[in-house]
């Protein structure tokens, strides 16, 4: 019985040792596209594959948007998380609000194998609440 037992934590540790091996982490640039200022935003980034594991998102390059976006922090470090739902709003005045394309955030993942990304606009809006027509993508920054 104890060899069975000894037989099956080599094999687990084995397998935890590959999967470790396979593990990297990975930053995820995501960009919003909008011809008008953007005051708030939502998107939903998914692993197809169930691959990622979040390890936190910051903040992108516009300095209307100064903290970190808002996303369910206890979920993702806990590991419980197939997606991500990120989101942030500023009350800087117009004349600040970006424009064009701006990095809006970056998510920094743990990835186990191969990952396949789906980045979704949920919302984005003016400073008075109207919906912008944009659109959002993503980066995968590499280091190789």
């Amino acid at each position: 019985m104890r060899s069975v037992q000894a037989l099956l934590l080599a094999a687990l540790l084995a397998l935890s040792s590959a999967a470790a091996q396979d593990a990297r982490f990975v930053p995820v640039e995501i960009f919003l596209d909008s011809a008008q200022p953007v005051a708030a935003w939502q998107f939903e980034l998914v692993d197809r594959n169930g691959r990622m594991t979040v390890v936190g998102v910051e903040n992108g390059a516009s300095k209307a948007f100064t903290g970190a976006p808002y996303y369910d922090r206890p979920a993702t470090q806990a590991g419980e998380v197939e997606r991500i739902v990120v989101a942030d709003y500023t009350l800087a005045d117009a004349p600040e609000l970006p424009t064009g394309r701006t990095r809006i955030a970056t998510v920094h993942l743990m990835i186990v194998g191969e990952a396949d990304f789906e980045v979704t606009l949920v919302t984005a809006t003016t400073a008075d609440g109207q919906q912008i027509d944009a659109s959002i993508s993503l980066l995968l920054a590499s280091f190789d």
